[in-house]
């Protein structure tokens, strides 16, 4: 799969996906966003003057790096495949400024359905990293009139919120509030979809991740969801860890088991694997994906 983009100078953090699957192996809630990379570690004086310091030193560089979102840790691999379409799709973003972009979508397929989309992306001027402002707002509405909106914030220095909504032909669909805290070496969220107090109906997730040592972090998910004459929840457990050009993580869950395997050959090719098996479906299905990057030739391929 071939694609050429004309990009605008808005900030790196103002593409999150729309609509992602959770990362363990039950069904997650529609329309998650996913989010620019979070906090960085403050730097550490490496000029000791008393024994006393060498200690604090010392207990300062054993400090655990944050592991980043529970919905991440399958990215990496996933990055590496190309977009499954048939047809064909030309996208043009421009940049107005600093701060706003717009894009312009056109498909055209036989197998399913062609239309236009607009999309816009606002990134605020709260600069809170090197490649991170908030708030960032990401629209986007098809010729039918159907809006995916998502809203990110930084509230403080550890807390962020999300809000996703999505409608179809005018009517509301999905909507979510996302409530993420990072500490130093963990990272919690929770996510409220399409709650109805009336009907006492609601999806809730709880997501959890912590770091072991710098290379591994473990983490666990549990989805509740409850509606008239029905309700429920799936658990999963999340195992990741991170080597020098690799990451590998196995999720292991009461829906089935999604592991991926990343792999970092050189500057110019990534390769990744992804097993994933579902005991509701009785199947599995494994894929293997690469990507070529050919800086001079100005080349990107993905297959």
């Amino acid at each position: 799969l071939l694609q050429s983009q004309s990009m605008g100078s808005v900030l790196a953090a103002a593409s999150p996906s729309s609509a992602p699957a959770a990362a363990g192996g039950s069904q997650g809630v529609p329309g998650l966003v996913s989010v620019p990379p979070g906090f960085t570690m403050p730097s550490v004086s490496s000029v000791p003057s008393t024994s006393g310091s060498d200690q604090q030193t010392a207990d300062a560089d054993s400090t655990l790096p944050n592991p980043g979102t529970y919905e991440e840790c399958h990215r990496k691999c996933k990055e590496v495949f190309p977009l499954q379409m048939e047809g064909v799709r030309l996208v043009v973003n421009k940049g107005l400024s600093n701060h706003f972009q717009v894009s312009h979508t056109v498909t055209l397929s036989t197998l399913s359905d062609s239309g236009y989309r607009f999309g816009s992306t606002y990134v605020g001027t709260k600069q809170t990293g090197p490649a991170e402002s908030f708030p960032v707002l990401v629209g986007d509405m098809d010729n039918t009139g159907s809006l995916n909106a998502q809203i990110i914030h930084q509230l403080t220095t550890a807390v962020r919120s999300k809000i996703a909504i999505q409608t179809q032909q005018h009517k509301f669909v999905n909507w979510q509030c996302d409530l993420e805290y990072r500490g130093e070496d963990f990272t919690s969220a929770m996510t409220l979809g399409n709650p109805d107090i009336l009907v006492g109906s609601g999806i809730m997730v709880a997501h959890y991740l912590q770091s072991i040592t710098p290379g591994l972090a473990l983490g666990g998910e549990l989805v509740y969801h409850r509606r008239p004459g029905e309700e429920g929840a799936v658990t999963s457990l999340l195992g990741r860890y991170t080597g020098d050009n690799y990451v590998a993580t196995l999720t292991l869950g009461g829906a089935g088991a999604h592991a991926t395997y990343y792999h970092k050959a050189n500057d110019q090719l990534q390769i990744g694997v992804e097993f994933e098996a579902s005991t509701r479906m009785q199947d599995t299905t494994t894929s293997f994906g690469y990507q070529l990057d050919l800086p001079k030739a100005n080349l990107l391929f993905k297959g």
